[in-house]
Parts: C-alpha cells; sequence; structure tokens
C-alpha cells in the first residue's frame, strides 16, 4: 500500500499543486499498489483525486468510537466526505480525531501497513500543531520508502499567533 501523511494547513491553491505532484509521483510506480488515507484531512483529499486519476484504489481510514464513526472536527468534515466519496473500501479505526496525539498515533498505524509513504512536506520540524517530520522519521525508521512532495510554490496558511493578555496589577511596586 502506498499511504500519504503530511501538512494539514494547506490552502486550497497548495493542495492543487500537491495533487498535481503526487499524480506525478503514482505515474512512476510500476506496482499497482492501492492507497491508504486517513479521511480529514487536506492530503488525503488531495491523494484520494491522485490515486483514482490512476486507476487505483483507495482505502479510507474513518475515526471511530467503538463500532460507530467518530465526530470529525468541522475543519475535517469536507475533506473526509471527498475521501470516503472516492474510497473503494472504508475502515473504522479506534480514535479521537480532534486529539492531536490520538491523530499521530492513527497516522503511525497508516504507516505501519504502507510499503511506501508520500509525505506533503516542507521540511519544517515537529511542533505541538504539526507532527509531519515525526511521520517521516517514523516511517523510514521502520524501512518504509519515503518520498517527500512539496511543490515549487507550495505555502502553509499562516497561523495566527492568540496573544494572551498579561494582567496588569494596580498599585503593586517591583524594585
Amino acid at each position: 500500500m502506498i499511504g500519504v501523511v503530511g501538512h494539514e494547513d494547506l490552502p486550497p491553491d497548495t493542495s492543487a499543486l500537491v495533487e498535481r505532484e503526487l499524480r506525478a509521483c503514482l505515474e512512476r510506480y510500476a506496482e499497482p499498489a492501492p492507497g491508504l488515507v486517513r479521511a480529514g484531512t487536506r492530503p488525503a483529499a488531495a491523494f484520494a483525486r491522485a490515486i483514482r486519476a490512476a486507476g487505483r484504489d483507495l482505502v479510507a481510514l474513518l475515526p471511530a468510537q467503538g463500532a460507530v464513526p467518530a465526530p470529525l472536527p468541522s475543519r475535517a468534515v469536507e475533506q473526509a466526505r471527498e475521501v470516503m466519496a472516492l474510497a473503494e473500501e472504508v475502515r473504522l479505526l479506534a480514535y479521537d480525531p480532534a486529539d492531536r496525539d490520538a491523530c499521530v498515533r492513527a497516522d503511525e498505524a497508516l504507516i505501519l501497513h504502507c510499503d511506501r509513504v508520500l509525505a506533503v512536506w516542507d521540511g519544517s520540524p515537529t511542533n505541538g500543531r504539526d507532527a509531519t517530520a515525526h511521520m517521516v522519521a517514523y516511517a523510514r525508521a521502520r524501512g518504509v520508502q519515503v518520498e517527500v512532495v512539496w511543490p515549487a510554490g507550495a505555502v502553509r496558511t499562516p497561523v495566527q499567533a492568540v496573544r494572551t493578555p498579561v494582567p496588569v496589577r494596580r498599585g503593586v511596586r517591583t524594585a
């Protein structure tokens, strides 16, 4: 299987660039391996379109709570619908899609079922929001072939800094 992991903060124009690059990658692979994605991410939607255009099957992993699908965060619903519509098969995987650590564990499980991983990655380190660098290292450490996909002109959506107000104490003397 061919899996995909990557940055989830891709604007639509970058998703289109990534999709074209993923299609080019798939054309180079002689083996007719199916694709495997975790539904609900921008890279998964771009990969789903690319793999179906290449005439390959797609297996989508959908988050589950017990034996039923788990509610997705609102930002992920549109991508998940598209991936499920393109998938040949949908499998449930127990994890909380609103929990970053659970998503990391779900991507690690995905990687363990793949012979090759396409990483939509700009080379940035893992941080509290994004674990793409970790996924690349995780796959490589397990002997899974990794191809990094980051086309020219690709950008990520800038993250708005959250400003925490500093309380002002009046009448307090400092030395």
